[in-house]
């Protein structure tokens, strides 16, 4: 579903992303794990083609990533969500709607809000929610669209219990319609248990590659680590 081969993104004389390689296939939840720096929204901007890479190919089910057929197969959730002021929040949904020609898009928008207690929100302008309110209304017009490839970059900050809750039964509902879900996160526990596989970045490499059982075997020591004791052995920040 993705390929990322010798992607290189330079800032100036910082090299942010330095020559990383990988592939995702379909049905699959990955974590992009790493420290502050590391890369990671880099990563996604760079995939989502918000950032013009320096080297390397991108290519999403085969198309290159910038390209119309690429951008008709995934969806990108920011870190910070950027709505619109003026639009309410079912006016977002909306927006996201035409501009994919998504079918039946008012029962699907209905059960997203239910899914994320936004029902009673629908017509309150973006700038009147909070920081929890704009990240659902963001989560939601990232999954309206039903693509095939999901990049969420810290899609758990500001989600109250439940909508954490929520998010993490959507990204197992959508493994298993063959989706590819690419979640990059420093909230470990928030994803020991729902990840297939993990890639780990430092410094703008790929520094570990694996399943929690193949990273365990990694440290060659038999200890039934955790996600997170993991993630401070291979970056070496213990």
């Amino acid at each position: 579903m993705l390929k990322v081969i010798h992607v290189t993104k330079k800032f100036k004389n910082t090299t942010a992303v330095d020559d990383i390689s990988f592939t995702l296939d379909p049905g699959t939840i990955v974590g992009l794990l790493g420290p502050n720096g590391a890369g990671k929204s880099t990563t996604l901007k760079t995939i989502a083609g918000l950032l013009r890479k320096d080297s390397g190919e991108i290519t999403i089910a085969g198309h290159i990533n910038t390209s119309t057929e690429a951008k008709k197969r995934f969806s990108y959730v920011p870190e910070t969500p950027e709505l619109y002021e003026m639009l309410t929040v079912r006016e977002h949904l909306q927006f996201i709607a035409y501009a994919y020609n998504v079918p039946d898009w008012a029962e699907k928008v209905t059960k997203l809000f239910a899914r994320y207690d936004l029902l009673d929100k629908q017509d309150k302008l973006a700038k009147e929610l909070s920081k929890g309110m704009k990240q659902k209304v963001s989560l939601c017009a990232g999954l309206l669209p039903e693509p095939d490839l999901y990049l969420f970059d810290e899609p758990m900050i500001g989600l109250d219990p439940k909508a954490i809750r929520e998010t993490k039964l959507l990204f197992r509902e959508l493994s298993g319609q063959g989706k590819t879900v690419f979640v990059s996160t420093h909230l470990l526990d928030s994803i020991e248990n729902l990840c297939h596989r993990v890639l780990v970045m430092k410094s703008g490499k790929i520094i570990a590659d694996g399943d929690i059982d193949t990273l365990r075997s990694q440290l060659g020591d038999g200890v039934n680590y955790s996600l997170e004791e993991l993630f401070l052995g291979v970056t070496g920040d213990e």
